[in-house]
């Protein structure tokens, strides 16, 4: 009884619905049903297109030549790759830090005063150049792209060499400084062995890291043949 009660309502729903839309005029009955009509083939055709354009995005991104003129480009790269001879760093290391840090945009300059390819602070640079060359040094010289790729990259090989050649600890303590890393080694008992990136405590230094290393692999196989 319960059941065939559900069907009597569903089947006055059913009626009422139609004797609704019977009072409805012909003509108006026609234009609503056009527009339902239009606006059902307007969001299949936005659908369509949506998809095919993520489709070629894709694609597009897969393709070699596209990555390395749009998404990894490697600009100064003899600059890049002479420095990280001379400072026994991994060249792609290299590109993934400046990648990360100013594009490959030479005249980038931050809101903190972080100039150039590597984002070298004023200060830093002083030093660096106090480490590497006579210690006369203005801080302009850091918009040119071999001095930035040479400063930059002595700079890189320094943490890694104080951190044991630690990739991870590394790149933490160039993007948060090197005491706040002896810090956290120190706090946390990480060892140099430590590659837990998702335990860094700054969000900023763990997705850092993570783009870099990410970076690096990517330019490992776009130009190492």
């Amino acid at each position: 009884m319960q059941s065939s009660g559900i069907a009597l309502e569903g089947y006055r729903g059913f009626n009422e619905y139609f004797s609704e839309e019977e009072k409805i005029p012909l003509s108006l009955r026609h234009q609503l049903r056009r527009r339902q009509a239009l606006r059902l083939q307007y969001a299949f055709t936005a659908g369509l297109m949506i998809m095919l354009v993520a489709f070629g995005v894709y694609f597009l991104s897969q393709n070699e030549t596209v990555q390395k003129l749009y998404l990894y480009p490697y600009n100064y790269k003899e600059s890049v790759a002479a420095c990280s001879r001379e400072y026994g760093v991994d060249s792609s290391l290299v590109a993934g830090v400046i990648r990360a840090e100013s594009k490959f945009n030479a005249d980038v300059r931050s809101n903190r005063g972080a100039i150039g390819l590597m984002q070298l602070m004023p200060e830093t640079g002083r030093w660096i150049s106090e480490q590497i060359d006579s210690g006369s040094f203005v801080s302009s010289s850091l918009y040119e792209p071999d001095v930035n790729v040479r400063y930059g990259t002595w700079y890189l090989a320094n943490l890694l060499d104080e951190f044991n050649g630690n990739e991870v600890l590394a790149l933490a303590a160039y993007n948060a400084g090197r005491g706040n890393v002896a810090d956290w080694m120190m706090e946390k008992g990480w060892g140099y062995d430590f590659s837990d990136v998702e335990a860094i405590p700054f969000p900023e230094t763990r997705e850092y890291v993570k783009q870099v290393l990410k970076n690096k692999s990517k330019y490992e196989a776009l130009y190492k043949s």
